[in-house]
């Protein structure tokens, strides 16, 4: 039997001028079985969408995921983003229900960019220090879980591929 996981991931999109009514969006993205996506329109020009969905793979579930979002949304439609990918201390605390103070304290992996962190490295930093984070990092598994998978997929769309 295939062991499956719950995978916690944001899609940022970028919206054709023109095509960005949030009302016809929605009703495109339920026509599509997207209506489990919590939907985030405050930027103009984006369009954020947040999924938990399961599957054997992060990145397998992530590329479905944006594929049928994707063929609902207009043409012109473009991936910006995948996340988590990079996080703050902020994004981490609030997952792991902790105080940015308390993982400040920590052995943290290089910043990426500026005050920001690869979500898998920070994971893996984690869980080889003593403390109470291991029931924290358990319950943020399906998010963490899907960080390796968005940084690779935001590669690619940044090159293109």
């Amino acid at each position: 039997m295939v062991k499956t996981m719950t995978y916690e991931f944001d899609v940022v999109l970028a919206l054709p001028e023109g095509k960005r009514d949030p009302e016809a969006l929605l009703d495109a993205l339920y026509n599509a079985d997207c209506d489990d996506a919590v939907v985030g329109t405050g930027v103009p020009g984006l369009l954020g969408l947040g999924f938990t969905r399961r599957g054997p793979e992060a990145e397998t579930v992530i590329l479905a995921t944006i594929a049928q979002v994707l063929d609902a949304l207009p043409k012109g439609t473009r991936l910006r983003e995948v996340k988590p990918d990079l996080v703050s201390l902020a994004d981490v605390a609030a997952r792991l229900s902790v105080s940015r103070q308390a993982l400040q304290k920590r052995r943290m992996p290089p910043p990426s960019l500026g005050c920001l962190y690869r979500a898998s490295e920070v994971r893996l930093a984690l869980a080889v220090q003593p403390g109470r984070l291991g029931r924290a990092l358990e319950a943020a598994e399906g998010w963490f879980a899907a960080a390796e998978a968005a940084q690779r997929i935001n590669a690619r769309a940044a090159l293109d591929l």
